[in-house]
């Protein structure tokens, strides 16, 4: 059952849709929606009209936006989302060439470090998961709205499909990235979201060990601070 942002006091009914449409597509695809997404599924033809009510909600403090990057916007503590999650921060993983690391349990963290995430925004399978948050650096997955600095939240996983985001640990070489996975006849592709970078060619013979898979992304707000 889809989960969307309660009522909330002051709000006129287009404000509430774009906020609910923010929310469910945030949870869906793991980034905010485009100015003209949410002009289609709010029937507003105008780009500038979509920008009105955004401006009019970061006004009021239930949306921010960070106008330098695409899709800068994000609902803030002040919209009524529901219970956090409390997910622990497991480490940094590199969406670039892969890096070494100490070992392959990401664990560069302290016990203690963490992240809050609004139980609304999660996809509703995930809930009961025990995910593990991951820090991004590079800058490999771009086109994937994920961007150096970024936080990844992932739920554990020793397979994928397809296409599916995942932080793999190449055990071989000791070390760690985030890619979209690709099982091919002679071996595996991590195909980056960067049209600059090359993917990574991995024979069968070569160690690859599944972490994770990525079921949302938290954008760094400060980036240009």
């Amino acid at each position: 059952m889809m989960m969307m942002v309660r009522k909330s006091k002051g709000l006129g009914e287009r404000h509430q849709r774009i906020l609910d449409f923010i929310e469910s597509y945030q949870r869906e695809h793991k980034h905010p929606p485009s100015i003209r997404e949410i002009g289609e599924h709010c029937d507003i033809s105008s780009t500038s009209v979509v920008n009105y009510y955004l401006d009019q909600l970061e006004k009021s403090g239930h949306i921010e936006r960070d106008r330098k990057i695409s899709r800068g916007m994000r609902l803030t503590g002040n919209t009524p989302l529901g219970d956090m999650l409390r997910i622990p921060m497991s480490g940094v993983i590199q969406a670039g060439e892969p890096i070494p690391i100490p070992s392959s349990d990401f664990n560069t963290f302290s016990a203690e470090d963490s992240i809050e995430v609004a139980m609304s925004l999660m996809p509703a399978k995930e809930k009961g998961k025990d995910l593990f948050a991951l820090k991004v650096q590079g800058d490999s997955m771009i086109d994937a709205m994920i961007n150096d600095g970024d936080i990844v939240i992932l739920k554990p996983a020793q397979e994928a499909r397809n296409g599916e985001m995942v932080a793999v640990w190449l055990s071989d070489r000791n070390e760690t990235t985030l890619k979209y996975y690709y099982k091919e006849k002679e071996g595996y592709r991590l195909q980056p979201a960067n049209p600059t970078m090359k993917p990574i060619m991995l024979k069968k013979t070569e160690a690859l060990e599944i972490k994770g898979k990525v079921v949302m992304v938290i954008r760094k707000v400060d980036r240009y601070n």
